[in-house]
């Protein structure tokens, strides 16, 4: 173990917030690399001259920000890097998203097919039941670690193309915009988090149990058309979703005004009960 830094007994600042910081440094500095193992508790108290309550709370934190994991029976571990998507704020697709932000995808389609909708993808997409629709399941992959796995629903009628086409390495959306003039307008995304399955787990290379996150998303045209239903499975402890929130000032003031006057709420009506001493 490096030198380390000392904790300054002097200073206002709580002895596990600076022991947090400088476990931080160290990870920052690439003292500590992704998959390096770090002192345990005992030698992290020894080594700060701090209890172990202090260090207790400095790995809890540390382990809830996601920059260390603790492996049972094996020790604490610096995490790997977790993949950030956006959730919400725009429609670019996974392979799209990835590049944006530096990284290299690879994709592995598992299968690709023409199938007839069951009733789960036909409600989805607004379509009768045993509708033709292209089937295709991949795994997602950065640096070559399995990061997302998903399968994608799309009406064969909207794009006869997409049957064919190969999207090892190829963006789905790019291809339904250029080659079959579908452009994807809006979106709507539902997430929870899940457990992983066998089968799950062993395409994503974890433990059957291990954290998921479960997008299921529905994809819209610009008519209101539904043309994508997905589902996807992503390492809960690889990624990350962010959400840009937007708050308008017309919508403000409409709130502000039914907060001071609960009577305009349409269809409510308000009884005012004298006070109770």
């Amino acid at each position: 173990m490096p030198k380390p830094e000392k904790i300054d007994f002097n200073n206002h600042v709580p002895y596990y917030i600076q022991l947090i910081e400088i476990l931080k440094g160290m990870v920052d500095e690439k003292i500590w690399k992704p998959g390096d193992q770090i002192p345990g508790e005992e030698e992290l108290c020894q080594t700060y001259q701090i209890s172990r309550t202090v260090v207790r709370q400095a790995l809890q934190e540390l382990e809830r920000e996601g920059v260390i994991v603790r492996r049972k029976g094996k020790g604490t571990f610096i995490a790997e890097p977790k993949i950030v998507e956006g959730l919400v704020e725009k429609l670019t697709g996974f392979y799209s998203d990835m590049v944006e932000r530096g990284l290299k995808p690879q994709t592995k389609v598992i299968h690709h097919r023409v199938i007839p909708a069951d009733e789960k993808v036909a409600g989805f997409l607004e379509i009768p039941v045993g509708t033709p629709v292209v089937d295709i399941r991949r795994l997602r992959s950065i640096d070559n670690v399995p990061i997302q796995l998903v399968s994608t629903y799309i009406p064969l009628s909207l794009c006869p193309k997409l049957a064919e086409v190969d999207l090892t390495n190829r963006s789905l959306y790019e291809f339904l915009e250029k080659e079959c003039g579908l452009f994807i307008s809006r979106g709507r995304r539902f997430i929870e988090a899940v457990t992983a399955s066998n089968e799950e787990a062993h395409f994503l290379q974890i433990a059957k149990g291990d954290p998921l996150i479960k997008l299921d998303s529905i994809s819209f045209l610009e008519n209101g058309t539904p043309v994508e239903y997905y589902h996807a499975f992503h390492r809960g402890d690889r990624s990350r979703f962010v959400v840009e929130l937007f708050r308008s000032r017309e919508t403000s003031g409409k709130i502000d005004d039914l907060v001071d006057h609960p009577e305009n709420l349409p269809g409510s009506s308000v009884n005012i009960l004298p006070d109770h001493d």
